[in-house]
């Protein structure tokens, strides 16, 4: 073809094959962007979109030294030492190079393409890795599948500009390069695995996986017995320069030398060293003499290590494992000792339902990728297997972490696949004696009389019934699977994640679509028609868009890093009027949302979350708040005739359900929660309801000031009584603190 070799047009054929590929794990994403507009999605990308914004106006050193005071209010927030920049840095560097060659692309649009752009990038270093553990055309494979498979879709659809949208590349890479290093003993690709190893650290907390996976995977080789110089080299190099590297990420810092989660690396890199010297003092030593002195030195050293590493941590140098790696192990660990963990639904443990629908025909073909692994068990293919476990176990105690056992999935599936298109489609020969002439045949029994073997000749076998049938069936079969593969790929995709959270989308009577669109109605409210200054007390999951896309200050967000201010939002939230109102006041507090889907039948709002608001409070306020006080004398959490007093008592059922039943005529019924709400009008003395969207699902409450309060609260009685100055209530928190 075009005059070409084999070889060459074998090449050819991969380009145009991977550039296919790419090709579809790009359109594939984008299912959003044509349905909903470009848009970005859910709660943490409207914080990476936010402070991508200030890099692209601000510069990098400003990025750094930015302190925002819109979120976790009084306290604020320093940006540049709190955050994985990684992905900022990256869609900041595209948008200058786009600009530099006059492509004037608004950030808003790098950001929202960013995720499926590098899902090409990333059925590539998914191709180059099954590459070095069997061949191309299983390379190719699991380069396919990695580009429609949902599990990684999930994360990546146009939009979803999270962290993630660019670590599953750099993962993959990275294991592929880690592999190359040690197939070739190279310090050079040791030095290469280690600067993407550094990207991956400025990119995402899951780098914490490559850097027990790496040397998970070298110690394996030394307890095989397959310890070598290429090891050596490609371990240490990637250690050395990995570690310090990382070590320049503000966030991260002196982690790698004093968290629990990096002593296991630093303990393979001591443990080949010691293996490297042994291997030296071997060759120079008397055998019962190395013997006496292999024994003495591995358990001292062992022994000395360990006490060591439990002397460190007993002194605080070395920090102790955290909860969020103790959920990893015990699943009842977050709900019992962190809830604010345990609330997170993609924090909870991964249903059977859930493998196969993020996986489907992978999970057969997934085992017996593993099965040829085991088979021929060179230093790749411990590498695979190694992953696969660990990876296997992590997806079944937490949902977010079926992200990280896709990609290997996808690559056992393309070997698994490979070997058995490599029995079916190939042809194989017939073996027959050569007998044409009378002369052939005497030397072929003067042959067989002395002892040698006739001559023979491959010829291949004849196609017929026999031969063609069963390589048919099998083949048809495979090929149906994997165009329903593609078709479940594609409906999980457009039906399940390319939809944002800030646009909703049903169906009318007449099957047309209708889109419900009120988070963004709210926003833009709160962005038009409040004060500059304005404190917004909300659940934490809406802090990061109330900042985003309203410009207002909130008192929590999604990065949850102190329990005790989250713990104060849900103790107002859970406690009477009153109270409640001392709490926001203290807070400056100047309105307050929630989420109520009882009109429409929409199942994420704060009611269905409320229990763990309470969970949270009570961990903190174990005298104001008890669960116990939500749950009838038979243990049901219920919002309807039968409710609990602290329940109707509390501020959030007020807020939710305010003229609820002045909008159904006296009869109202909660599509939620399916219940009859009782028709006993609700009063709020304490705050005036502002705005409400077209369908009730956003509910936003302007506080009252002091003055303005119908009746005395506490604060106000103790006021009357001289304990309180009225002029000291009006200050800003800052001031007062």
């Amino acid at each position: 073809m075009f005059g070409l070799s084999t070889k060459s047009e074998t090449s050819l054929l991969k380009v145009i094959i991977l550039s296919i590929i790419a090709v579809v794990a790009v359109s594939s994403r984008l299912f959003s962007v044509i349905r909903f507009e470009s848009v970005i999605h859910e709660f943490d990308p409207w914080f990476n979109y936010r402070t991508t914004q200030h890099l692209v106006k601000h510069g990098f050193y400003e990025f750094l030294n930015w302190f925002d005071e819109r979120s976790w209010y009084p306290l604020g927030r320093v940006v540049g030492g709190t955050v994985y920049p990684g992905i900022m840095l990256t869609a900041g560097i595209i948008h200058k190079v786009l600009h530099f060659f006059n492509f004037t692309v608004d950030i808003r649009n790098v950001c929202v393409f960013l995720a499926p752009v590098f899902s090409a990038l990333t059925s590539f270093s998914v191709y180059l890795l099954t590459k070095e553990v069997k061949d191309s055309s299983a390379g190719l494979l699991a380069a396919a599948f990695i580009a429609v498979a949902p599990g990684y879709i999930s994360r990546s659809v146009a939009g979803s500009y999270d962290n993630e949208g660019i670590a599953i590349f750099l993962l993959m890479f990275t294991y592929y390069l880690w592999l190359k290093s040690v197939k070739l003993g190279s310090a050079l690709y040791g030095v290469i695995t280690a600067l993407f190893y550094f990207y991956m650290v400025s990119a995402w907390g899951g780098y914490v996986f490559i850097i027990n996976l790496i040397p998970l995977h070298a110690f394996a080789l030394i307890l095989m017995g397959r310890f070598s110089s290429r090891l050596y080299v490609a371990y240490s190099t990637f250690y050395i320069i990995g570690t310090l590297s990382s070590m320049q990420v503000p966030f991260v810092g002196f982690q790698p030398t004093r968290t629990s989660e990096h002593m296991a690396a630093l303990g393979v890199f001591g443990l080949v060293q010691i293996v490297a010297f042994v291997s030296f003092v071997k060759s120079h030593l008397p055998a019962k003499q190395f013997q006496t002195l292999l024994t003495f030195s591995v358990v001292g050293l062992s022994v000395i290590g360990f006490a060591g590493i439990v002397g460190l941590t007993m002194a605080g140098y070395i920090a102790p494992w955290t909860g969020r790696f103790y959920s990893l192990w015990d699943t009842g660990y977050a709900k019992k000792y962190i809830p604010i963990i345990a609330s997170v639904s993609e924090h909870q443990p991964t249903p059977w339902s859930s493998f196969f629908f993020d996986l489907q025909m992978l999970i057969v073909f997934f085992p017996a990728g593993i099965y040829f692994c085991f088979r021929e068990l060179k230093d790749e293919h411990v590498f695979v297997i190694l992953y696969s476990i660990t990876a296997s176990y992590f997806a079944g105690v937490m949902v977010r972490l079926m992200l990280t056992l896709t990609p290997i999935v996808c690559v056992a599936g393309g070997v698994a696949i490979s070997k058995l298109l490599d029995v079916y489609l190939k042809e194989s020969p017939k073996t027959v004696v050569k007998t044409t002439t009378s002369a052939a045949a005497a030397k072929a029994s003067t042959a067989s009389k002395s002892g040698s073997k006739p001559e023979t000749k491959n010829v291949e076998t004849p196609v017929g019934i026999k031969s063609f049938g069963p390589k048919l069936v099998v083949t048809t079969v495979l090929f149906i699977f994997l165009a329903l593969f593609v078709i479940h790929c594609t409906w999980v995709t457009s039906n399940a994640y390319s939809s944002p959270s800030i646009v909703l989308a049903s169906r009318q009577a007449d099957g047309s679509q209708h889109i419900i669109d009120d988070f963004r109605e709210a926003y833009y409210w709160l962005r038009k028609n409040t004060d500059d200054d304005s404190k917004i007390l909300c659940w934490w999951d809406y802090g990061y868009q109330i900042a985003g896309m309203a410009n207002r200050t909130v008192l929590v967000d999604n990065n949850t890093w102190n329990n005790t201010h989250i713990a104060t939002v849900g103790k107002a939230l859970a406690s009477s009027e009153d109270d409640a109102y001392e709490i926001m006041r203290r807070h400056d507090v100047s309105h307050v949302l929630v989420i109520f889907g009882g009109v429409i039948g929409y199942s994420g709002d704060d009611i269905n979350k409320f229990l763990w608001m309470v969970r949270i409070a009570e961990g903190v306020y174990q005298d104001g708040v008890k669960e116990s006080d939500f749950f009838t004398s038979q243990g049901d959490f219920r919002v309807d005739a039968g409710a609990t007093p602290a329940m109707k008592n509390s501020l959030m059922y007020k807020l939710s359900y305010y003229r609820f039943a002045e909008l159904f005529g006296g009869q109202a019924y909660d599509r939620v929660r399916n219940v009859q709400i009782p028709n006993v009008p609700i009063k709020l003395h304490t705050m005036d309801e502002a705005f409400t969207t077209e369908n009730w699902i956003v509910r936003i409450y302007k506080v009252k000031d002091v003055d303005n309060l119908g009746r005395p609260l506490s604060e106000a009685a103790a006021f009357d009584s001289g304990k309180l100055n009225k002029k000291s209530l009006r200050k800003p928190l800052s001031n007062r603190y």
